[in-house]
């Protein structure tokens, strides 16, 4: 069974209640029930932190635990090092999301130091950023498994 983290950092335990204007107003709470239902397949595991340290050693745990990591940072997304270096430390596929476009706010928030180290950045679609995550995860294991398939067919008709 595939296994998927999502991860979200500071001020996202406020979603439903915080700028609904920007943010929307669905809770986690619905978006994983929608998650599980629409994929039965997959295990889906949540967590959030307002602390730093503990979104790192969420990455950390995960590698070798899950298949994917779908990670909203938050505010740290434009601030923290930390986090960038502990995604490239892992081996495991990270998806940024955002809810708002963050290239359509305040300037400040114009640059993520996640990007160059995830897999891919999804942003601007609210809650659906997630679920668009979750299919980036998935069809990039699904196409990483038909082309070990096909290599391995290549190598043995090569021959």
């Amino acid at each position: 069974m595939t296994k998927i983290l999502i991860l979200n950092g500071p001020n996202l335990n406020l979603q439903g209640r915080r700028d609904p204007q920007i943010y929307g107003a669905e809770t986690f709470d619905g978006l994983m029930q929608r998650l599980r239902s629409r994929y039965p397949g997959v295990e889906f595991d949540y967590a959030q932190s307002n602390v730093e340290g503990v979104l790192i050693d969420a990455l950390q745990q995960a590698d070798g635990r899950y298949d994917g990591v779908v990670l909203n940072a938050g505010g740290y997304t434009h601030t923290s090092v930390a986090l960038r270096d502990a995604v490239s430390a892992i081996a495991l596929p990270v998806v940024e999301v955002h809810l708002s476009a963050i290239w359509a706010r305040e300037e400040f928030r114009h640059v993520s130091l996640l990007a160059p180290v995830v897999v891919g950045s999804i942003m601007g679609f609210g809650m659906l950023s997630y679920e668009l995550g979750v299919e980036a995860l998935l069809s990039r294991r699904t196409e990483k498994r038909l082309c070990d398939t096909q290599q391995g067919a290549n190598i043995i008709t090569e021959g």
